[in-house]
């Protein structure tokens, strides 16, 4: 665990992975708590976004260039996710800081760039240098934003608005009131102030409002983090690293013909124009790089380095405009052990900023233990940075393999219940690469889904992988997408299967009521197609449904409620310490939503200081069988469309201000969550 007081070691972070970044944000937990209160307004929001910014931080740690401080640069992300979090910008005052409920409203009225540079500056405490980093504006820029953010906070306030001192003094505001103000124009805004009956005015509402703010400021610290928050992210993240990986087929080994055979067919090769397609088929065993060579994408490179006993082989290099996949095999020579690169632990291109785009993100392609026969030999794939150049050497380090298990219980040689092992050695490779040409196809073809607008904006055909930009307009307030899933693309009758782990959000601030996504499907070699058939499979949906369910603890429960034609179970309201709300719903069939959000409000609506939560439930697939999420052993990535159903879910409400019994008053549902099976077919002609 990194100390709170010890400057950040990156060497350490990168050597720990994951597992370091958690302890960071467990060290910083309560400023970027109350940071994130800020855009969020509920306990599930509050980690979904620590989880979020986790897994974020994580991908992109090896392109920090540490250029500012490492805080700094994970404050950057962690804004970005609130932005992405937020559903309208707003705030809400917590019991904590209730009495501040006038400037909790006014904050919430502010543009948004003005509220991040107020809460930057004064909640957080950062220089007015860090927050133009984190914002992407100038130091000046800040400065004009605090000054029409508190300009507006007066407004709001009830201040008026009929306030007419200077405007040429208005820019040395902020500098004076914070006396950083340079002493000679400090001297002459006085001079002017003492003459000036409107700017004495003026300055002093202003003054006031910044000393409100300042207020407010110390009061946040009484804004706690819920006990048990950061174990609930924690249980999240374990879950995430034990399904996300998805079983790929196992490869079939194809052994070589008789040689009169062989050298037959040789011979025929050279008059039809087959030889490539059979050689590559006979000689290369991983069938996808098989492909790649069959269609002259690549070439065979067979490079070699062994360290420690490991002998890392890398067979082949495929570039495009997307990414740069390295295939390799990496054999034990000594024990029977399975290794695996890991793209963010232990493998660098030393020379990416030369020849690697920084603007893109790499693939993940998760590691399958059924293509592998051999106890000490893995052959696999890592993406990289797309090329910035036509041709190029990647300059390739490892320092640092993962360890598969293969007697886990998780289908891909990972457990999340045990630690991580590594083997350490030094591995360097020149890669020589060539770039492979693209072809884009701009779209402009919209339709709906769930009465919500869809629309399609670009096809990326590229060598290894095959990109549909695509965008979903949630303009409407009752319900939004969340997600779409798509089945598969069609191009002259063949079709290619969307990649699990391919998806991408843009976010687009010149398109404000549209979010824009990207799905990867697989490559479609050498197609040039006129049309394309895009077929949907699910959307994953929010569904704002407001209900409120009078709460009393002198009643006897269980007792129940209708909510989105579901009969739903308060099986227990029951006041101690702490005060335990349970409601559940196991009617899985035909139910309208799988998840809820809400939250419980107590009798005293400041007395709730923290909250705990945890549930239960059941994954169901397209056919309706249920499968035990408890169970380590059922097939996950088999399941066909599965949907994660919440049958119970409690909550221990906490009173930390005052020690008393929290008495719950009433439970406030705000939305549901749930997935819709879709067969829309679009067809989209391409010019």
């Amino acid at each position: 665990m990194i100390p709170k007081t010890d400057p950040i070691s990156l060497t350490t972070i990168r050597e720990k992975g994951v597992e370091s970044i958690i302890h960071w944000f467990e060290q910083h937990k309560q400023m970027l708590y109350t940071l994130g209160w800020f855009y969020l307004n509920n306990l599930q929001q509050m980690e979904e976004l620590f989880y979020r910014s986790i897994i974020k931080v994580h991908k992109e740690l090896p392109r920090f260039k540490s250029e500012t401080s490492f805080e700094t640069w994970v404050t950057s992300i962690f804004i970005h996710t609130c932005r992405e979090l937020s559903d309208d910008r707003s705030l809400q005052a917590s019991q904590e800081i209730e009495q501040q409920k006038d400037l909790v409203e006014a904050l919430a009225q502010l543009k948004e760039y003005e509220k991040e540079a107020i809460v930057l500056t004064y909640v957080k405490g950062i220089s007015k240098e860090e927050a133009g980093y984190l914002l992407h504006v100038s130091v000046e820029k800040i400065k004009e934003l605090l000054f029409s953010g508190i300009q507006s906070l007066r407004k709001e306030m009830g201040y008026g608005s009929s306030f007419n001192g200077c405007k040429e003094y208005h820019k040395d505001y902020i500098d004076y009131l914070e006396r950083t103000l340079d002493r000679s124009e400090k001297i002459d805004l006085e001079i002017h102030i003492y003459h000036c009956q409107d700017c004495q005015e003026d300055l002093a509402t202003f003054q006031d409002v910044m000393i409100i703010m300042l207020n407010f400021t110390e009061r946040m610290e009484d804004l706690h983090v819920p006990a048990g928050f950061m174990e609930n992210v924690k249980d999240r993240l374990a879950e995430k690293e034990k399904h996300r990986q998805h079983k790929n087929k196992k490869r079939i080994r194809r052994g070589l013909v008789i040689a009169g055979v062989f050298v037959l067919l040789i011979g025929i090769g050279f008059f039809t124009g087959v030889f490539t397609n059979l050689y590559y088929t006979w000689t290369e065993e991983d069938h996808e790089l098989r492909a790649f060579l069959q269609q002259d994408l690549g070439e065979r490179l067979n490079l070699e380095v062994e360290s420690n006993g490991v002998k890392i082989k890398i067979k082949s290099a495929i570039a495009d405009d997307v990414q740069t996949l390295v295939f390799y095999e990496i054999e034990d020579t000594e024990e029977d052990n399975q290794y695996v690169m890991n793209a963010h632990d232990g493998v660098f291109v030393e020379n990416q900023y030369e020849i690697m785009s920084l603007e893109a993100n790499p693939r993940y392609y998760p590691p399958n233990l059924g293509k592998n026969e051999e106890k000490n030999v893995y052959q696999g794939k890592i993406s990289l940075l797309p090329l910035t150049t036509d041709n190029g050497t990647i300059k390739l380090k490892i320092t640092n393999l993962q360890k598969l298990n293969s007697n886990s219980s998780d289908r891909n040689g990972f457990s999340a219940n045990e630690e991580m092992e590594y083997e350490t050695g030094e591995w360097n490779f020149e890669i020589p690469v060539t770039k492979q040409p693209s072809v884009e196809y701009a779209l402009d073809q919209e339709t709906e889904v769930e009465g919500i607008p869809v629309r399609f904006d670009k096809l990326t055909i590229a060598p290894t992988a095959t990109i549909l930009k695509y965008s979903i307009n949630n303009n409407q307030s009752e319900k939004r997408i969340e997600l779409i899933n798509f089945d598969y693309l069609e191009v002259e009758k063949k079709k290619v299967k969307p990649d699990l782990y391919g998806g991408t959000f843009f976010d687009s601030p010149q398109d404000m009521n549209w979010i824009t996504f990207q799905a990867h499907f697989d490559p479609l070699f050498g197609e040039k197609p006129k049309e394309v058939k895009v077929q949907f499979e699910s959307i994953y949906l929010t569904v704002e449904d407001q209900k409120t369910i009078e709460l009393d603890a002198s009643q006897e429960y269980p007792q129940t409620f209708e909510y989105a034609g579901s009969t739903i179970s308060i099986d227990k309201v029951e006041v101690g310490h702490p005060t335990k709300v349970v409601i559940s719903n196991h009617v899985i069939g035909n139910r309208a939503y799988e998840s809820l959000q809400f939250n419980i409000v107590g009798e005293d609506e400041n007395e709730i200081s923290s909250v705990e939560m945890n549930s239960e439930g059941v994954i169901v697939d397209k056919n309706g069988v249920e499968y035990d999420v408890k169970e380590n052993l059922f097939p996950f990535e088999e399941i066909e469309q599965p949907r994660y159903f919440v049958t119970v879910q409690g909550m221990e409400l906490h009173n930390e201000n005052t020690g008393e019994k929290v008495i719950p008053k009433r439970m406030e549902i705000y939305r549901y969550n749930t997935m819709k099976y879709l067969d829309n077919l679009v067809k989209i002609l391409l010019e």
